[in-house]
């Protein structure tokens, strides 16, 4: 399977999960995975939530933040990988002067 995210659409979603600021991605769906190129922007969030469909990996491309996952605060940076097991509680915030940009993929399970 290939996917051309150059062919993908680039979004701007405002406040997900009741966060702050403005993040950027695109989005490859299907029933067994969900990949996306996510640039949060300076001073934004994904808000806390429950993650419910599956476990959510994020890879570290580049800029700085912190996840907190079930109540654990961990520092985020270039080359390392969050995971979010699916049922845990999680957000990501961007606490540097450029993009937080990383690689999400949520696996189904």
């Amino acid at each position: 399977m290939l996917i051309d995210f150059n062919e993908i659409q680039e979004i701007k979603i405002p406040c997900m999960n009741d966060g702050t600021g403005m993040m950027t991605v695109k989005m490859y769906n299907d029933e067994n995975y969900r990949i996306i190129p996510t640039r949060i922007h300076k001073g934004g969030s994904i808000g806390t939530h429950t993650q419910n469909s599956g476990d959510d990996l994020n890879y570290i491309i580049s800029g700085t933040g912190k996840a907190i996952c079930n109540g654990e605060e961990e520092e985020l940076k270039a080359g390392v990988m969050h995971i979010c097991p699916k049922g845990f509680e999680h957000t990501i915030i961007n606490t540097g002067d450029d993009d937080l940009e990383m690689l999400t993929i949520v696996v189904a399970k």
